[in-house]
């Protein structure tokens, strides 16, 4: 079984953390991903930096143009991390944009993946219907589970589409809006997250965008399997440095 279904098959609610691969020095990545671990983290979304970054924020931009400056391709990623599963157990995720796939060629991605010991993708412009008629097969065959999102505007018909075909964890953007921090969930997303819930979906739902502290991550997590942190980890590990990861962590958990 997929690492991220395990995890997801645990009764606890889930705390997946984003990083941005390079940043903020070109060598951090694999003691980020260790610290993390270390820290009580379940799983974990390494983000491959692209130079044109859609859905992410401000702070997620900045982190991967530092990143691309350092040096940090593809390439550098793979190896860095290619012997990973030495050390760190838990549930590991890559996040960027389909662009860098196909340059590296989708097949050979998905092998090195597979290779290294990598559980899923998350390639937020890669359409779900694209996917299912030309890449499904792919993904499937190196044991990768590529996951989805939807937000507030997704359609009930095009979430019941996108929950036919995934087999892991549905990515709930929290709003219509770019990555970043917030202080609190207003009434809109209370509602939205309830929706979802009630859909009754096979897939659990895990909420992104937005979530930066225990309170926020209390109240997306009410009616969810988990949250992902990104900006705010960032954030942090700019401001600190990656010696105090176990600091943040704790203010999220405790």
């Amino acid at each position: 079984m997929n690492r991220i279904n395990k995890k997801l098959n645990e009764d606890k609610k889930l705390l997946s953390i984003y990083f941005t691969a390079g940043y903020p020095s070109i060598d951090d990545t694999v003691g980020i991903i260790q610290d993390l671990e270390k820290s009580g983290v379940d799983m974990i979304e390494i983000g491959l930096p692209f130079s044109d970054p859609l859905a992410d924020g401000p702070t997620i931009q900045e982190s991967s143009t530092a990143a691309l400056k350092n040096g940090m391709t593809t390439e550098k990623l793979f190896d860095q991390i290619k012997d990973i599963r030495d050390t760190v157990s838990i549930p590991l995720i890559i996040m960027g944009y389909f662009n860098p796939v196909l340059q590296y060629g989708v097949e050979a991605f998905c092998k090195k993946c597979e290779d290294i010991g990598i559980d899923g993708l998350i390639l937020p412009d890669l359409p779900a219907d694209v996917y299912d008629e030309h890449y499904k097969a792919i993904f499937e065959k190196h044991g990768l589970i590529n996951v989805f999102l939807i937000t507030p505007q997704t359609s009930d018909e095009r979430i019941q589409y996108i929950d036919s075909i995934s087999n892991g964890f549905i990515y709930m953007v929290s709003s219509a809006s770019t990555t970043g921090a917030k202080s609190g969930f207003g009434d809109e997303q209370a509602n939205y997250f309830k929706r979802i819930d009630a859909m009754k979906l096979k897939n659990p739902q895990i909420v992104g965008f937005g979530i930066s502290n225990n309170e926020t991550f209390t109240q997306a997590t009410t009616h969810a399997k988990g949250a992902i942190i990104g900006s705010a980890f960032i954030k942090h590990v700019t401001n600190n440095g990656t010696d105090k990861i176990d600091d943040f962590i704790k203010t999220i958990l405790n």
